[in-house]
Order: structure tokens, then C-alpha cells, then sequence
């Protein structure tokens, strides 16, 4: 069939108006891109990633407040800490975390700095006793240790432990796990400045810290009985 008016061909005005308003439709719903566009944002790194170096600190964003992960009472481990406040009714999880935030960092510089007194204040015997060695060691050789914490990004309970004392009625040995996960710099540099082990980049570190402390007995305070990677 032709549809052409004299020389004029209407057939292909009609399909240039329905290829017209296809356009303005699409244009409609999808938009239209002006000048230069926005980057798409970075997918976030694992969080479940061991270590983080970062080599400067300039770019990155303010450290997060620290988190506090404590056990609802209905667990078992939640349960122990309701245990714990039977005995000390001034116990609460979220001040003991609070206070294990404090005394972290004031052993970590404490042990960099090699101050023996701060540290028999925190340290039962063994654990000091674990400490020194490895301060004697280190002035031995020479080196020091540089230490700075960035941030304390998380504490976590993550187990307790109750066990009564031989002597019946006198109380029990009350045994906290913590996991504290911060961002740090360290490392420990020779006689003459060069580092030895470690690193001056920030990087995540995982410890896992147990206090204890006789519950039920009077004058007695939390100290750290253990610490260890995790």
C-alpha cells in the first residue's frame, strides 16, 4: 500500500514520530546523564578480616565508638554473670568492659614503655612474671618497643568461669574472657632506630584477655591472669 503524498513519504515521518516518542519514553524513566556522574560507592571490606594495615592515616574516616558485646542472661555464659552479681551486687558487665577498656591500654604502654609498676598493679604474679622476662629481654638486646592505640573498636565477653574455693562458704574464683579487638601501631626498633619486628602502619589486632577475681571476698579486684592472641 502507498502511503505517500506526492514525492513526501508519510511512511517515514510516521515512523520517525513513534521512534521520537519511544525516546522521550525511555528518557522518562530512566533519566538522562548530565556532565559527569557520581562513583558508585566501594563495597566495605570483610569484617571478618584478621589484619588491617593502612600505611597513612590522613584519608581515613574518625575511629567508631567502641562496641561492647555482652551475653543475654538467658545464655550460659549470661547466666554466669548473674552468678557473679549474686556475689558482688555492685557487678555490672557493661562498667567491668568499661574498665577493661581503661586497663588495656594502660598495660599496653605500660609494657612498651617498661613500666614495672603499673604493671604489678593489673598483673597477677605469673602473668608479671611473663611480662618482665620479655621487658628484661628487650632492654638486654637494646630495643624498644613502640606502642600507640589508635582505637579500641570492640570488647566482648565472649566466656566466664566460677569455681569455688576448697574452703567451703569463703567464695569462688570468678575467671572473665574478653576479646579485644583495636587498632595499633607497633613495633620494636633497635639501638639505632630500625625496626626489628612489627610495623609502623596501623593494624588490627585480636587479643583475648581472662581476669579473675576471688567473688565473695573482701579487698579483692580484677586482674589480668592471661593474654593471648586471638
Amino acid at each position: 500500500m502507498d502511503f505517500s503524498l506526492g514525492h513526501f513519504p508519510v511512511d517515514l515521518v510516521l515512523l520517525a514520530l513513534v521512534a521520537a516518542f519511544l525516546a522521550l519514553r525511555l528518557r522518562g524513566v530512566l533519566g538522562k546523564r548530565v556532565g559527569m556522574q557520581p562513583q558508585p560507592m566501594p563495597v566495605p571490606p570483610r569484617a571478618d578480616a584478621a589484619v588491617r594495615a593502612v600505611e597513612s592515616m590522613t584519608a581515613q574516616p574518625e575511629a567508631s565508638a567502641t562496641t561492647f558485646d555482652i551475653p543475654a542472661p538467658g545464655t550460659r555464659v549470661g547466666q554466669l554473670l548473674v552468678e557473679i552479681r549474686q556475689f558482688d551486687p555492685a557487678f555490672a558487665a557493661q562498667p567491668f568492659l568499661m574498665n577493661v577498656q581503661t586497663v588495656f591500654a594502660q598495660v599496653v604502654k605500660a609494657y612498651a614503655d617498661g613500666n614495672r609498676d603499673t604493671l604489678k598493679t593489673y598483673l597477677i604474679p605469673a602473668v608479671y612474671a611473663s611480662f618482665d622476662s620479655a621487658m628484661t629481654a628487650r632492654e638486654q638486646a637494646g630495643e624498644k618497643q613502640r606502642t600507640e592505640i589508635k582505637a579500641v573498636r570492640s570488647l566482648s565477653i565472649e566466656d566466664v568461669r566460677l569455681t569455688p574455693l576448697a574452703t567451703a562458704g569463703v567464695g569462688s574464683m570468678a575467671a572473665i574472657d574478653v576479646r579485644i579487638v583495636s587498632d595499633q601501631v607497633s613495633l620494636v626498633v633497635d639501638a639505632q632506630g630500625q625496626p626489628v619486628t612489627g610495623t609502623d602502619a596501623v593494624t588490627e589486632f585480636s587479643d583475648l584477655w581472662t581476669f579473675e577475681r576471688l567473688v565473695g571476698v573482701n579487698g579483692t579486684g580484677w586482674r589480668l591472669a592471661a593474654a593471648r592472641s586471638a
